[in-house]
């Protein structure tokens, strides 16, 4: 028997704590305001198998966000300095 390997693949996003937006527990950044791989901007975050944020270049324990197609909420994100690097790890499959 054949053995087939599954498709997985990761897609990552960038940008700083300076595009978010609101305060405290609904500090978010929307999809569109990182850009992909290719420093393109992005419309969307793909259907995550599951994704690793990092910030400041350090990765964040799950209860640190949550993340959406539309955006990622980063509870009290508000209280970082506008220039802290985000970057959002998707694994899809």
């Amino acid at each position: 028997m054949a053995i087939i390997k599954p498709f997985v693949a990761a897609r990552r996003f960038s940008t700083t704590a300076g595009d978010g937006t609101g305060t405290g527990a609904t500090f978010n950044i929307l999809a569109t305001a990182t850009t992909n791989d290719a420093g393109v901007a992005a419309t969307a975050f793909p259907v995550p198998t599951y994704y690793n944020l990092y910030i400041n270049a350090q990765i964040q324990t799950s209860d640190t966000s949550t993340l959406t197609t539309a955006a990622i909420t980063i509870p009290d994100g508000d209280t970082l300095d506008d220039a802290t690097p985000i970057i959002i790890e998707i694994v899809v499959t």
